[in-house]
């Protein structure tokens, strides 16, 4: 039997950097505006007028995604450069203060302001959303319920910002540390069904907690309009090789889970709060630290349940066409993730402004 397409799309937040200061400075949506006569819905401007963030269409597989995550990219550095600004991809800034940058105008955004305050003003992140197609809300209950366990270490991978207005953190992602202050952020709880699903929606609803679905920020989450799981526990990564071997090991995961579906056999459920302590240990030392083998129920290296996860989606990955983006996992586990590239240059030169220069330089690597 073979797999459904299991399609992808990719959507990636970037920074807006003055290249004299290395601060971030506002775009004031030209690079927004600019975009939108060739890309049209492809570029968005986000709540801090310092983010832009770019998104694919819908590909057919990760061949297609590649090539337009690095055409976006493209795009995004050229038009940049014609407002005499940079683009910059890693999870958090390394110094500039949230309360130096301007908040877009927006009804949106002045409504989440409003209801949020601080924790919206200051939420000055910067992550990547990966979107896989599914065949119904059912399907889709199904694989959220199953890839909850598979987030920290998706997560681990992306670590990148160990920096905080500043200072060093002491986190390899203090971006998830940030966003925790909105509501409804995290990991999913366990849900029976795509009516179980709807009916806490209608619930939230009712009782005036949110105004539609897109206002549950989970790390995985059903989409409220598309049939789609999204992740969107990541940090933007600095590399758009990062970018794709992650988004690639996501669709894999989804079509493992789908296979053994298929095949009769479930994955097992863990609570959501032993999956927790999982993402915590991926904020605080990334790939390098250790994660609890819940089957095993020991403490055992991260970067071991890492090659685990790739032995399990091995069968799914050459009917996918993926093998390739997957296994440049390997090459970040050698290289070390954007956080801890980022410390690296900060322990040799003393100086946040060169981690900037070196994202701005990872950030068009390969383009």
């Amino acid at each position: 039997m073979s797999l459904p397409k299991f399609t992808l799309g990719i959507e990636e937040e970037f920074q807006t950097i003055d290249p004299t200061t290395r601060e971030l400075r506002s775009h004031l949506s030209q690079i927004v505006e600019g975009g939108q006569m060739t890309l049209h819905e492809q570029v968005k401007a986000e709540m801090h007028q310092a983010v832009v963030e770019v998104g694919t269409t819908i590909c057919n597989n990760i061949e297609e995604a590649r090539d337009q995550v690095l055409l976006l990219r493209r795009h995004v550095i050229e038009l940049a450069d014609k407002q005499g600004l940079k683009i910059g991809a890693a999870g958090t800034h390394p110094f500039s203060r949230w309360q130096d940058q301007p908040i877009t105008p927006d009804v949106r955004y002045d409504k989440i302001v409003e209801e949020l305050q601080e924790a919206a003003r200051s939420n000055l992140v910067f992550g990547m959303h990966v979107h896989i197609g599914i065949e119904n809300r059912d399907i889709g209950v199904y694989m959220m319920n199953a890839l909850r366990y598979f987030l920290p270490h998706l997560f681990a991978l992306s670590t990148n910002s160990p920096f905080w207005e500043g200072r060093e953190t002491g986190y390899k992602s203090f971006r998830t540390k940030v966003f925790e202050r909105f509501p409804r952020t995290g990991i999913p709880g366990y849900f029976h069904s795509a009516s179980d699903y709807d009916e806490f929606i209608t619930l939230l609803v009712k009782t005036g907690c949110i105004d539609n679905g897109k206002k549950i920020w989970w790390d995985l989450r059903l989409h409220p309009f598309f049939d789609t799981i999204e992740y969107r526990i990541c940090d933007m990564m600095m590399r758009a090789d990062e970018t794709i071997a992650v988004a690639a090991i996501m669709q894999a995961l989804v079509a493992k889970i789908y296979k053994l579906k298929t095949q009769n056999l479930n994955f097992r459920i863990y609570r959501s709060a032993l999956i927790k302590e999982n993402k915590w240990r991926a904020a605080r030392y990334g790939i390098d630290g250790r994660m609890i083998d819940f089957g095993k129920q020991e403490e055992v290296p991260t970067r071991n349940l890492i090659l685990e996860l790739l032995d399990f989606i091995d069968d799914v990955v050459d009917e996918l066409g993926s093998r390739h983006e997957v296994e440049y996992v390997l090459k970040m586990m050698e290289m070390g993730t954007g956080a801890d590239r980022q410390l690296k240059v900060f322990r040799e030169t003393n100086d946040l402004h060169k981690v900037v220069d070196y994202i701005l330089t990872e950030t068009a690597y390969g383009l």
